[in-house]
């Protein structure tokens, strides 16, 4: 005799999808981070109860998020932040959502988007989430359909291939009941593949490839731990970096499907071990496989495996320095790293022509003066003083250096008063470029200031609580972590502290950015020392940004890359061509009059014979 099921012992506890309660919820959001500092927030929930092909039930209401709404998600949704005004707050929300899911299975399109922000939410306010059954319709979609008969899983793109009753909108109510009918059409045709029960249908969801299959035993000696896991390929090379709360879950999870990407599939199947380190908690995981990427530069890693690669903006060493864009600069007074060099040298542009140093690329002694063998342009002039030696020079190198370094940020207010006179003006294209390219160039002033405080403290001892009324402990050296622990509930903590001080990898800061510290490393560092709940144990100096540091213009640096966002999209739908370009007059605007001379009246023949003398003549 086979092994019993639930449904041998109590045919209710695996009913059939027609006896399943689903609910089918959409959320609108100001954005796409659910968690975090700066996390975005809900705007409205739409949820529909449906079982058997009936609606049971919806569940509508528009939800205050607190701040305002970007205007790129104004235009994409319609919700305003005066239609939110009075709407009531997600801690009052929540708690009826839920009651509204109890003992439903929760669908949504695209699930981890809106589950990840009802559980940030739930958390946030303190409410237990009950861990509900989720169900996605994309993952569904992928399984069902095959490219050639939905080329796309967007939620319009299947609508439409199904006819669904309700057009989605972007609003949370439509967008849920259409997705009801995409979910009732997806259900239906893995009915006739012998699907019947929602535990059939989980089951059916995975993707597998015999390969994968084969390798399920790799997993099987990792430790519930949190850490760094590498799999490592036929010669041993490393194939994959990765981190994870509890190593045997998320490692099991790349054989049983849960991961549905193809290189990951692929990676999986060429696997034949898998090698782990365990961490302290999730900072020391971090910054282990960031360390792992940038020596082995995995090929199924897509990100962080090429730090070298990146540019930099720097003085040249000469006695007229110029700002140069290079790969390894040597100095610490630098600004990056950027992806590309064209964004590196738009940074470089800007920042030149409010400091006035230079941008010809002659020659010059020491004896020598800047503007006699420096062309003169119309057109994006050099912006140094003209027929200036280098003690005079040197006035434009010093502020350039102060901007870079935090003590000045006077360049910066130059060119935002710059902006503002251009648009003042209605010279809305020039600005637009110069506002673009000003963000750009102030969130890399500000995170290298920030990353650079950090970078020059010999030694920092932070400590975050565990959520278990103990702490994580992280020893800090140089922008690089030297030491992790854990002080659980119970064990003092500073005793804990003194022997990872003591036993802490030395760090001593070499030539370029940040001491030679990986400009990853630090700023994961710097973000763990912003959460909420850290707190400073000891510094050896202290820990602050510079009094003139660009992140005073940061929120307009938000702010601007908001309006580029919401121009794209105008822009894209063909609305926002009038409102954003510069204006260009018409003949008769300019002229009182069409034609030329009165010669090309309506109805005139275009040839005017009787003036011999006209334009035409």
């Amino acid at each position: 005799m086979g092994q019993l099921s639930f449904s041998d012992v109590d045919p209710r506890a695996d009913p059939t999808l027609r006896e399943t309660t689903f609910v089918v919820v959409d959320l609108e959001t100001t954005g796409g981070r659910a968690s975090g500092d700066r996390h975005d927030a809900i705007t409205e929930i739409g949820a529909v109860k449906v079982r058997g092909g009936e609606v049971l039930g919806e569940f509508a209401t528009l939800v205050d998020p607190g701040r305002a709404i970007p205007p790129q998600i104004v235009a994409l949704t319609g919700i305003t932040s005066a239609m939110v005004y009075d709407a009531p707050r997600i801690e009052s929300v929540l708690p009826s959502f839920l009651e509204f899911c109890r003992g439903a299975v929760l669908v949504a399109h695209n699930a981890g988007f809106d589950m990840g922000f009802l559980r940030a939410a739930a958390e946030r306010n303190q409410v237990p989430w009950p861990k509900p059954p989720v169900l996605c319709t994309v993952a569904l979609a992928r399984r069902v359909l095959t490219r050639d008969e939905a080329p796309s899983v967007k939620l319009s793109a299947l609508a439409r291939l199904f006819g669904a009753s309700t057009t989605p909108t972007h609003r949370a109510l439509d967008d849920a009941r259409a997705t009801v009918d995409v979910l009732h059409a997806l259900i239906e045709r893995v009915g006739n593949q012998g699907v019947h029960t929602y535990a059939e249908l989980r089951a059916y969801l995975p993707d597998v490839t015999p390969a994968q299959r084969r390798k399920r035993h790799l997993a099987h000696s990792l430790p519930r731990s949190p850490g760094v896991y590498l799999f490592r390929g036929p010669s041993a090379e490393v194939l994959y970096v990765g981190t994870a709360v509890d190593l045997r879950r998320r490692v099991g999870q790349y054989f049983n499907g849960a991961d549905p990407r193809t290189r990951m599939k692929e990676m999986a199947s060429l696997a034949t071990a898998v090698d782990h380190v365990e961490c302290a908690h999730d900072l020391e995981a971090g910054v282990r496989e960031l360390r792992l990427l940038a020596a082995h530069a995995p090929p199924y890693n897509r990100r962080s495996k090429f730090p070298h690669r990146w540019w930099w903006v720097t003085l040249t060493d000469e006695p007229f320095p110029r700002f140069s864009t290079v790969r390894t600069p040597r100095t610490d007074s630098a600004v990056g790293p950027f992806r590309s060099r064209a964004d590196a040298f738009d940074a470089a542009a800007l920042m030149a022509r409010f400091t006035g140093v230079r941008t010809c690329t002659n020659r010059l002694g020491r004896k020598a003066f800047h503007g006699p063998t420096c062309p003169e342009r119309e057109v994006s002039p050099c912006p140094a003083v003209r027929d200036a030696d280098a003690q005079t020079y040197a006035a434009a190198v010093a502020d350039a250096r102060a901007l870079i370094d935090g003590r000045d940020g006077r360049p910066l207010a130059a060119a935002l008063s710059h902006i503002a006179d251009l648009a003042e003006r209605n010279r809305y294209e020039t600005a637009a470029r110069l506002r673009d390219h000003a963000a750009a160039t102030i969130d890399v002033l500000w995170r290298g200031q920030r990353l650079r405080a950090l970078s020059t403290i010999p030694e920092l001892v932070a400590a975050k609580p565990d959520g278990d009324r103990g702490w994580h402990l992280a020893v800090v050296r140089h922008g690089q972590l030297a030491s992790a622990g854990v002080a659980p509930r119970g064990v003092p903590p500073m005793p804990v502290v003194d022997a990872l001080t003591a036993a802490a990898q030395s760090v001593l800061p070499g030539p370029g950015p940040l001491g030679g510290a990986l400009v990853e490393e630090t700023a994961l560092i710097a973000r763990w020392l912003g959460q909420a709940g850290v707190r400073i144990v000891r510094a050896d100096a202290g820990y602050c940004s510079p009094i003139a540091a660009a992140g005073r213009w940061a929120h307009w640096a938000a702010t601007a890359r908001s309006a580029r966002l919401a121009a794209e999209q105008l822009s894209a739908s063909r609305l926002g061509s009038e409102l954003l370009g510069e204006p260009h007059p018409t003949r008769e605007q300019l002229f009182g009059r069409p034609g030329v001379d009165r010669l090309l009246r309506p109805r005139e023949t275009g040839l005017p014979r009787g003036n011999p003398l006209g334009v035409a003549g």
